[in-house]
Order: C-alpha cells, then sequence, then structure tokens
C-alpha cells in the first residue's frame, strides 16, 4: 500500500511538471494583447495566430494600419474594419501572423507616437512568435493608407511588400521604395480621399524605376477596401515577396 502512495504520488509530481500536449500548443486565431508604454501605461492590440501555427516554422507578418474611424474612443475596432474581416472570411488557412494596432491620436504618420507604437508591437510580436524577418509587410486603409506611404518611405528597407489602400503620400520620397513591391488599390469616385493622390504616388514610382501594381475601381467610393482585401490573389502575391 505504502509502495502505492509512493507511486501515485511521484505520478502527480511529475504531471504538474510536464505540461499537457494540449497546454503545448499556442493560442491561435485573434488574440487581444496589452503592450507597456514606456510612461507606464499601456495599449490595447490585436494579433492574428494563423491555426496552422504551432512554433515549428517561420511565419510571415503583416502589420495593419486602419482608417480614422477606428480610431481609439470610435465606433468600430480595429478588426472589423479592412484587412481583419477579410481574415474572418478565410480564417481556417490564412496565413499570416498579423499585427493590429489602435491609433489614440488620429494619425499614422511615421514621426507620430502612434506609428512608432505599431511599429514596436510588430517587433514585440516577431519576438514572441517564430517570423521570417525576411517577409515583412505593411498594409493600411485610408488613414492607414497615408500612413503605409508614410512609414514605406521612412523605413523602406525593412518591408517585403506595401500594400496601400485609398491614400496617398509625399511623391518626393517615392524614389526610397521604388525597389519595394507595392500594390495600390483606390476607388476612382472617392470624394473623401481623391483618387490622385495613389495615381500620383503610383507613377512617381514609375519615373523613378520602379513597378507599382495599381488596381482602381469603377464607381467606388471611399471603401475601396472591402474589394481589396477581398482579393485573395493579392495573399498569394504578397507570399511571393521576400527581401533578398
Amino acid at each position: 500500500m505504502r509502495v502505492l502512495s509512493a507511486f501515485l504520488l511521484c505520478a502527480s509530481f511529475f504531471s504538474l511538471l510536464t505540461p499537457s500536449r494540449a497546454d503545448d500548443k499556442p493560442k491561435t486565431g485573434f488574440i487581444d494583447k496589452t503592450f507597456k508604454n514606456a510612461d507606464g501605461t499601456t495599449s490595447p492590440y490585436v494579433v492574428f495566430v494563423p491555426h496552422t501555427y504551432d512554433g515549428t516554422k517561420e511565419y510571415p507578418t503583416v502589420l495593419f494600419l486602419h482608417g480614422s474611424g477606428e480610431t481609439k474612443g470610435g465606433k468600430k475596432m480595429p478588426v472589423e474594419v479592412g484587412l481583419g474581416t477579410a481574415i474572418k472570411k478565410r480564417e481556417k488557412d490564412f496565413p499570416f501572423i498579423v499585427v493590429i494596432p489602435q491609433s489614440e491620436k488620429r494619425t499614422w504618420q511615421a514621426t507620430s507616437g502612434d506609428a512608432k507604437r505599431a511599429l514596436a508591437m510588430l517587433d514585440e510580436v516577431q519576438k514572441a512568435y517564430k517570423t521570417d524577418p525576411k517577409r515583412q509587410y505593411l498594409t493600411g486603409l485610408s488613414m492607414g493608407g497615408f500612413g503605409t506611404w508614410s512609414i514605406a518611405t521612412t523605413y523602406p528597407d525593412r518591408w517585403a511588400a506595401i500594400v496601400p489602400v485609398c491614400g496617398g503620400g509625399n511623391v518626393k520620397s517615392a524614389e526610397k521604395i521604388k525597389d519595394v513591391p507595392t500594390w495600390v488599390f483606390h476607388g476612382d469616385a472617392d470624394t473623401a480621399v481623391k483618387v490622385d493622390l495613389s495615381r500620383e504616388m503610383v507613377d512617381a514610382i514609375k519615373k523613378a524605376g520602379g513597378s507599382p501594381k495599381y488596381t482602381e475601381y469603377p464607381k467606388v467610393g471611399h471603401n475601396s477596401w472591402d474589394a481589396a482585401y477581398d482579393t485573395d490573389e493579392l495573399y498569394k502575391w504578397l507570399l511571393e515577396q521576400k527581401k533578398k
């Protein structure tokens, strides 16, 4: 009896030391995260982890920048508009780790605290998960489209590809990203952000020697992001882009 009791005690002890296989499996899907700022405050963000992720191979990462309507205090959360909704439609097989921050000051310009925090969140995720440093992608819609252009031209060496949707940038900086694979989307009936802003950036990159892809939707207003992020070919194209 004493031998049996000792055996059961040892078995219980080692079961505590050895996690179950279920515990070993990383959590996947949409995960709420908290980022600690230098001043001690915290900022929430969301990470999507592919359901196939098990920590054994490197995954590409996407930083998604929402529009002004999803800024802190807005009526919708960043995951509810744009890339987040597209992921939900193809969640089972979506192959990217996606970082979804939330702007606090209604801007994603590269010099802003919001942009710097978003990049720090991306860094944090890349340390926490097994990611491919040669496959980092940047995309955003409307205000996030402007942010995509701004951050890309400020840190051109970081990105394997960028996807600005209904945004605009500084044509004088286009030369900096002429070698960054770029796919731009915009609706020609957009009255909130004129389509000329995307056309001008595309033309400027071409004049600098680049070869950007451009999709312009006829008779589509400001919401070109639903169609853009519902383009399956976009994700195939992104996976083909890898820094040397």
